[in-house]
């Protein structure tokens, strides 16, 4: 029996790590990306899997070519992939006026571009074989702009048209393409969030339960074993993800009640 082998990006901590210690304990052969060697070596200390089974890669997503070759030395040392998660990101709410434009490219290119890389880089090896599966991993707020991410959420919305191009393109090739939208996750990058997220974006999120980032992953490979396109964990991004155009007047009207309140309690910097 052949050994599958997945690859993913953002694998050193969060949903991607969560997805890894799965696969991991399936027999999986894994090869994880990060730009922190220290936080791969981490990573690799929790995983119950041996040496010749994991390949660690240093890289920076948002630089195509460094991303392309530890891709091809991973292909080269453990085959082409059976299955590649794009599970690196990036997300710094505020006002809008109060993120710079460094912020707004930094975003994209992580969070967009990074994706972009990996799959450029990933997908000739897949068609050639004909068969694999990339799962980009982007957000709930590809469904519903979220005040506060003005710099995210668009960066999310682009990986979701993405995913629905290539979905086309690779199918005939026996490439499939699947995409998540995660709630909020409790993961190192949602307590980063926390930091800057303006009281407004409290108010909107706060009625939403958080995610652990294992629950997450139990979903996506739920998904993934029923080669799903959209995958939505919990019901509100179920909800959102078939009925986000229907009811995207209700949640506009409502999350505007939400900032109102927080606005009469608390002025916003900009009416200051």
């Amino acid at each position: 029996m052949t050994i599958q082998h997945a690859i993913i990006t953002g694998g050193s901590s969060g949903i991607g790590l969560a997805l890894a210690k799965s696969l991991a304990n399936s027999g999986w052969n894994l090869t994880l990306i990060g730009r922190n060697s220290e936080r791969l070596n981490q990573a690799a200390q929790s995983l119950e899997i041996s040496n010749d089974r994991l390949n660690l890669q240093t890289a920076d997503v948002t630089q195509a070519d460094q991303l392309t070759t530890v891709i091809n030395q991973s292909i080269d040392t453990l085959g082409t992939p059976d299955l590649l998660v794009t599970s690196a990101g990036l997300a710094h709410p505020g006002h809008f006026e109060e993120l710079s434009s460094d912020i707004f490219h930094q975003t994209m290119e992580i969070n967009y571009f990074g994706t972009l890389n990996a799959v450029q880089a990933t997908a000739p090896a897949m068609r050639r074989a004909g068969q694999g599966h990339i799962v980009m991993i982007s957000s709930g707020a590809a469904l519903v702009g979220v005040y506060g991410y003005s710099a995210y959420c668009p960066s999310k919305f682009a990986v979701r048209g993405l995913a629905e191009v290539l979905r086309g393109e690779f199918k005939p090739d026996g490439v499939k393409v699947s995409i998540v939208y995660p709630p909020d996750t409790d993961t190192p990058q949602l307590e980063q969030e926390n930091q800057t997220k303006p009281a407004e974006t409290f108010a909107i999120s706060g009625n939403a339960n958080t995610w652990q980032a294992e629950d997450v992953a139990s979903v996506i490979l739920k998904g993934i074993k029923q080669n799903r396109f959209s995958i939505t964990p919990g019901l509100e991004m179920r909800l959102l993800g078939r009925l986000h155009s229907l009811i995207n007047p209700l949640l506009q009207f409502y999350f505007d009640q939400l900032v109102s309140k927080v606005r009469k309690r608390t002025p916003s910097p900009d009416t200051q």
